[in-house]
């Protein structure tokens, strides 16, 4: 399934055709290792090494620049599925894989090639974190609590920088920061940093609920330069309609929602299974999964993931073949995104019940999956941001948003 395939080009040279899918035998041993990597709190430094070796890293780089070329739509069902095996594997590789979704959009919705070097990094099996999250910023990316000073040739960039999913091993860091003095108002500079640069601190305090292989460390940025050549954009502050921003709003929400529901997947054949598997002293083919009750739970896990999967399938295949809702975007990504996340909590929390006791234990993957899930409604956008998003936008006040 991933194995070099060639093709004839018009100068007769080989080129590199992208794999179908991840195989089957990698992701069990991604499975296998997930387990020990929550309990000790560790990256998941075997499954990236796996994942760069067969090129995911730029699943979603076009194939003309040596990626699988994956579209949105195809990558959030690949996406969906490496988290039934391994969601905080999942989870991380959708931090990195967005930004090359955000430079797909800016060169097709803006006709800017500049980020162009974002596919060659990925193809050189570099990691791109997301420094957006910050203490005190209910509206990220649109406003930041980051300052940025506009110097000779390019920013310097100070504050701090929260959930940089891939902590251990990313080459450079999404972040934005709001320039306070840009002639005719603030401004959000969005960045790229590398590591390397100087005033670059990462604090490994990830140690968390759930999702803890992602080791989403903080970042301390101290005056730290980034070159113009850098820069993804520099928008009004409260400005979210420029093509970089619109890819932050697509690629990582659609994914984010597909890694949710492949948790809740992988949650509803754990319980279906178990139910087939246990059996009951009181019900004549002994079975549990002849208990009236069992069947009715299982069923409505069934139904939450159908309307779910439905959603964000609609959303991802409209947005790749280029539909045109027009303002409506807007309620329908937030939306999409919140469906995922609250079906695939009301899945799991079923799928316990369905268990039973056996599921609180350390070392079940019911249990893992339980706490992983817990952590999709702190991704923005969050219940309180989506509320407010959809209802002012279905009221038609959505362009009253205050900017600074």
């Amino acid at each position: 399934m991933t194995e070099t395939l060639t093709s004839t080009t018009d100068t007769d040279s080989p080129v590199r055709r992208r794999p179908t899918e991840l195989p089957v035998e990698m992701l069990e041993r991604f499975r296998s290792r997930a387990g020990e990597l929550d309990r000790a709190n560790a990256y998941f430094d075997e499954d990236l090494r796996e994942l760069r070796e067969i090129g995911y890293l730029a699943a979603a780089v076009p194939v003309e620049h040596g990626g699988w070329g994956l579209s949105l739509a195809e990558l959030a069902r690949s996406q969906r599925r490496l988290a039934r095996y391994a969601p905080a594997t999942a989870l991380a590789m959708t931090m990195h894989s967005y930004w090359i979704g955000v430079a797909r959009e800016v060169e097709r919705l803006g006709g800017d090639e500049s980020l162009r070097w974002i596919y060659q990094s990925a193809v050189a099996g570099e990691v791109i974190a997301a420094g957006h999250a910050e203490a005190g910023n209910d509206i990220p990316v649109l406003f930041s609590t980051c300052q940025a000073e506009r110097v000779e040739g390019g920013y310097r960039l100070t504050g701090r920088k929260q959930f940089g999913s891939n902590g251990p091993a990313w080459a450079w860091l999404g972040a934005h920061a709001i320039d306070v003095n840009a002639a005719g108002g603030p401004q959000i500079v969005h960045a790229f940093v590398a590591r390397d640069s100087e005033g670059v601190t990462v604090v490994e305090n990830w140690d968390t609920l759930g999702m803890r292989p992602t080791q989403s460390h903080d970042t301390i940025l101290d005056d730290v330069f980034v070159p113009d050549d850098r820069i993804g954009c520099v928008v009004p502050a409260g400005d979210g309609n420029h093509p970089f921003l619109v890819g932050i709003s697509m690629w990582p929400l659609s994914l984010i929602g597909a890694v949710y529901l492949g948790i809740a997947e992988r949650a509803l054949e754990l319980a279906a299974a178990g139910a087939r598997r246990k059996t009951s002293m009181v019900i004549e083919r002994g079975a549990l999964a002849y208990n009236p009750m069992i069947q009715h739970q299982v069923a409505e896990m069934y139904l939450e993931l159908d309307a779910a999967n439905a959603t964000l399938e609609r959303f991802v295949d409209d947005w790749t073949a280029g539909v045109d809702h027009g303002e409506d975007w807007v309620p329908r990504t937030y939306a999409m995104k919140w469906r995922c996340v609250e079906a695939a909590k009301h899945v799991v929390d079923t799928a316990l019940d369905v268990a039973g006791g056996a599921g609180m234990f350390r070392g079940n993957e019911l249990e893992r999956l339980y706490r992983d899930v817990r952590c999709g409604g702190f991704h923005p956008g969050n219940d309180a941001l989506t509320h407010e998003m959809v209802g002012k936008a279905v009221l038609g006040i959505l362009a009253d948003q205050p900017r600074w």
